[in-house]
């Protein structure tokens, strides 16, 4: 252990050769940077800076580049970085974005300072005042009004939402939903006093929460940015040619929008039976995930972006796409645990509904999973795209495909490769084979005598003396 800035302790790791060749033949990019140890240490700020305001990463100082490639050239001495510490402590403190270490390896000269940069809950500058943002293997400059407005808002300090419309305040103070909204909700006062002291009226005007929340039409309000599109394909592909029918579009205020794009999704996965050569087959979902992940997606996609929330049908999953990268310091590693809303106004309101579409902040992807997991489903798979978030529901059972086999075989007569494909989500048809192969080894399975080429099909196996 070697002394560190603050009186803490910057631990001594001793890597392996393999180790560290492993890591100088690594690229640099969005989550990676080397540095050589003569480096001012104000371009080192601007790396640290750069991944907190982005998405992380990590910071190898001590790493000289040539021709050949990156090669190991550590400090002599730990105390002989405090100078780049000290800077980088100013830019972010370490324990709470960042975290240090200090490698070493027997056979190459000096210690590597090693710097685990989280993304950050709050803007880091530079000691030079300035802000950086990793992007692939660049750190750019945020200098711009637009870019750092941008900026605040991936990082949740605020929100489109609080921005005023240039529309008319009876758009929101005079609608059929803020009147339902009231009489059940708040039953003991004038809209446009309830709106004015919510500050979704700012001088007569309607704030973006309030057209999405209570007007009528708010798709006429934010056109392109606050509608659902639900998409049905006949296959395990997305393409046009694919589409069972015209994509369903969902509008209206977000209460209604919500639980109708939750109906609407129920109904066409219900009446979505998939014709294989067993016949018409259909697959289910538990209702309360769908409705989960899709409130989450209306409450924290991001309203500034111009596209709608798609929810896409498939033969073997759902997809659930929102505009807008995550929030804040959530991350993909993070988001069940974490807490953070980008829209509050949005979040805090819809919960004053009767029968509310949601629950805490955060709470809404958790209970998905858990009811995947009452049904033996794997869990959702949640993925942060360059504009978008897209969760991934697979009906696709928490059993082995092996155990799948067999369960399907004690209450069926045989089973074929392509049958066992479509029950497993197996996609590869010499995967399958060899899962069965290893049943036939264990015992549990066999061929089915009189079945061969495209018909050849499996039984559980017969017991002697005696019926499977």
């Amino acid at each position: 252990m070697v002394p560190a800035q603050g009186g803490g302790l910057f631990e001594t790791v001793a890597i392996t050769m393999e180790q560290a060749e492993a890591l100088l033949a690594r690229q640099e990019g969005h989550f990676l940077d080397f540095k050589d140890k003569r480096i001012a240490p104000a371009k080192v700020a601007r790396s640290v800076s750069a991944f907190c305001n982005a998405d992380g990463g990590d910071l190898y100082i001590g790493v000289a580049e040539s021709s050949t490639g990156f090669h190991w050239e550590g400090f002599g001495d730990p105390e002989d970085a405090n100078q780049l510490i000290h800077t980088l402590e100013d830019v972010s403190p370490f324990g709470s974005d960042t975290d240090a270490e200090f490698l070493h390896v027997d056979g190459l000269p000096g210690y590597v300072l090693h710097i685990n940069a989280r993304k950050s809950r709050a803007i880091r500058k530079t000691t030079e005042g300035k802000i950086y943002k990793r992007l692939s293997a660049q750190n750019r400059l945020v200098s711009s009004e637009e870019d750092l407005t941008a900026l605040r808002r991936q990082k949740g300090l605020e929100s489109f939402e609080s921005e005023t419309l240039p529309i008319e305040a009876e758009i929101v103070t005079n609608s059929e939903a803020i009147i339902e909204y009231l009489l059940s909700a708040v039953p003991v006062t004038e809209p446009e006093t309830y709106l004015r002291k919510q500050h979704l009226l700012i001088s007569g005007k309607p704030v973006v929460a309030a057209a999405l929340l209570f007007a009528d039409e708010p798709q006429a309000c934010l056109p392109k940015r606050c509608g659902i599109k639900i998409y049905r394909y006949s296959s395990e592909e997305q393409s046009r040619d694919r589409l069972v029918e015209d994509p369903v579009t969902i509008e209206g205020p977000l209460y209604k929008q919500i639980y109708d794009a939750v109906d609407r999704t129920v109904e066409i996965v219900a009446a979505a039976a998939f014709l294989d050569e067993d016949g018409l087959r259909s697959v289910k979902y538990p209702h309360e995930a769908l409705h989960e992940i899709i409130t989450n997606a209306v409450l924290h996609r991001d309203y500034s972006v111009t596209d709608d929330i798609h929810i896409r049908i498939f033969e073997n999953r759902i997809e659930i796409q929102s505009p807008g990268r995550l929030p804040g310091h959530i991350t993909i590693s993070n988001i069940l645990d974490e807490r953070l809303s980008r829209n509050p106004y949005l979040v805090r309101h819809l919960n004053r509904f009767p029968n509310p579409p949601n629950k805490d902040v955060g709470e809404g992807l958790n209970t998905a999973f858990e009811s995947m997991k009452k049904l033996n489903l794997r869990s959702p798979i949640i993925e942060e795209r360059d504009n978008s978030v897209l969760v991934t529901v697979r009906h696709e059972s928490l059993a082995s495909p092996a155990q799948q086999v067999v369960e399907y075989l004690k209450v069926n007569d045989s089973i074929k490769n392509e049958q066992a494909r479509k029950l497993t989500g197996v996609g590869s048809e010499s995967k399958m084979k060899k899962i069965f192969e290893s049943l036939i080894r264990a015992g549990e399975i066999e061929h089915k005598p009189g079945t061969a080429g495209r018909g050849y099909a499996y039984r559980l196996k017969k017991k002697q003396g005696g019926s499977s």
